[in-house]
């Protein structure tokens, strides 16, 4: 994970990678990707494509990019990607305000 977020450039920023090597939170979420397609090509457990907006540990947002059509989210990564999160961020501000 560090490595990861040295390439992305995060340090300093308000992102934070998590990892989850046991699956403890992606179970805890139920987000475990089970379904035997992807997980024939993948292996060892997996979590969903998603992304979550936190605020003081409180989940304001979570976009799943799964669908019953495409378990792994390959087909409509954007659900959960850079410009839904600042949609969100906007959301909770704005809420907030």
């Amino acid at each position: 994970m560090k490595a990861w977020a040295k390439k992305q450039a995060i340090e300093g920023s308000i992102i934070t990678f998590v990892a989850d090597p046991r699956s403890v939170l992606t179970r805890a979420l139920g987000l475990a990707l089970v379904h035997e397609g992807p997980m024939s090509v993948l292996g060892n457990p997996r979590c969903q494509r998603f992304s979550m907006l936190l605020d003081d540990g409180v989940i304001k947002s979570i976009n799943v990019a799964a669908a019953e059509d495409d378990p792994a989210g390959d087909a409509r990564p954007e659900v959960a990607c850079v410009d839904k999160m600042l949609e969100d961020i906007a959301v909770a501000a704005a809420a907030a305000a």
